[in-house]
């Protein structure tokens, strides 16, 4: 009955929603391409191939989600030699991550919509022997639509605010019987279990493995890429760099600022801004050069090579780990202003200290722990920022000990990508599928 009800109003939602939604996928460009996949309607190109491989689904909302499903799809082929995956999200800048490094075994797609028609004519096309959702997208129609066939389903590096927990726990009833469907959720701590089986999960199938995010492995960091478009803008190896890595508006106008009264002090220091939202780039790059600042963009530089710059604007999709490499001092983004947080992951594993806001609440059992072990700062305002800034340039040695605090952190984590893939490839087809 639930259910009924969802799909019953499903459309009228989809009316009430889709011009913001629509308006959102103008600005981050490129939406025309393959909208038809949101509806369940694929080209030759889909439909020819995937009859012969019953594929992994993993399913992936943006670039951070699509991260890790690629490194889980990485550790998946080589326990499957036999192994062929459909990738799909729900964003184009994670569309177009996926799609630039899926490789040739991982189609990437764009995720269908949750309306019981559109579900069902996914299902007929991918055909999936098993689905494997990250972080936290469970769809009722998705969910009901794999029970029914028997299809495994998995939640992996399964993220819980607090927000969606006190909102989950509040509709408990509406929520559970989708929650019910999953046959594996790999949770990141010991404590998350009790959380998710309050929610409907059923206990037996809830594992610690870990976090795939904090699994500290190989990256596959260009880091000759940085350095490659510093030198073409006369940028030389050894300056100190403050980066801001994901930021979000109002950050910009901070760092910009703690910048400028940094320079007095170190007058060769170079930011580097690398937005969350790409399309921002033109607001951002008014917002720097009214401050006075000599600003390049990331796409334009090497082909544009002139005067020396103040900053870096990085208007690139996917490269950012490229880019923590050649930072001194990173500033973990949404975490100031905005609330949330941003992963702090990748520039602790390029080996750089980071300084993260009041607002981690994304990532708060990590954030403190990091605070906790002396593997990170935390800066409640642009002069706390300023000052947390100054001290670390000044000290190189509490660099290092930040760093190596920080990676003890996240040990605990290692295996956690191989464990999860383990888990999925036990799984077995459910005998109550239709």
């Amino acid at each position: 009955m639930i259910r009924l009800v969802y799909n019953l109003l499903f459309p009228l939602g989809l009316l009430f929603f889709l011009p913001g939604y629509l308006r959102k996928m103008r600005r981050r460009g490129n939406y025309r391409r393959n909208f038809g996949q949101r509806f369940g309607f694929y080209g030759k190109d889909v439909l020819d191939p995937l009859p012969q491989q019953r594929p992994t689904w993993i399913h992936a909302v943006s670039v951070g989600e699509v991260a890790i499903a690629l490194k889980l799809a990485a550790r998946l082929r080589e326990l499957e030699p036999d192994f062929h995956g459909v990738l799909t999200t729900a964003t184009t800048t994670g569309f177009a991550v996926a799609e630039r490094e899926a490789g040739d075994r991982l189609r990437v797609m764009y995720n269908p919509l949750d309306f019981w028609p559109i579900v069902r004519r996914a299902f007929a096309t991918i055909r999936p022997k098993r689905i494997v959702l990250v972080e936290a997208e469970v769809w009722p129609n998705l969910a009901a639509c794999a029970r029914a066939r028997g299809i495994p389903l998995a939640l992996v590096n399964a993220r819980l605010s607090p927000r969606s927990e006190r909102r989950f726990r509040r509709f408990r009833a509406l929520v559970a019987p989708t929650f019910c469907c999953l046959d594996l959720v790999c949770v990141q701590e010991r404590k998350d279990v009790e959380r998710w089986a309050s929610l409907g999960v059923p206990r037996e199938v809830i594992k610690v493995v870990g976090s795939i995010k904090y699994d500290p492995e190989e990256t596959g960091v260009d880091t000759p890429l940085a350095l490659r478009v510093l030198r073409s803008c006369g940028i030389g190896e050894g300056r100190p760099v403050l980066f801001g890595g994901s930021t979000h508006p109002g950050e910009e106008e901070i760092l910009a600022t703690v910048f400028l009264r940094l320079r007095a002090e170190f007058p060769s220091l170079l930011l580097i801004i690398a937005p969350r939202h790409v399309e921002r780039t033109p607001k951002i790059l008014e917002i720097l050069q009214a401050r006075g600042l000599r600003t390049a963009l990331r796409s334009a530089v090497e082909q544009n090579a002139g005067v020396e710059p103040d900053c870096l604007l990085l208007d690139t999709t996917g490269e950012l780990r490229n880019w923590y490499a050649v930072a001194t001092v990173v500033f973990v983004g949404k975490s100031l202003i905005a609330t949330g947080g941003q992963n702090p992951v990748e520039p602790i594993l390029a080996g750089k200290p980071v300084i993260f806001g009041p607002h981690m609440e994304n990532f708060a059992s990590l954030a403190d722990s990091l605070l906790a072990a002396g593997g990170a700062v935390q800066a409640d305002n642009g002069d706390a920022l300023e000052l947390k800034v100054t001290e670390l340039l000044h000290d190189p040695k509490r660099q290092d000990r930040m760093v190596q605090n920080s990676l003890q952190v996240l040990a605990k984590h290692r295996g956690a990508t191989e464990r999860t893939a383990e888990l999925i490839v036990a799984l077995q087809p459910r005998r109550d599928g239709g």
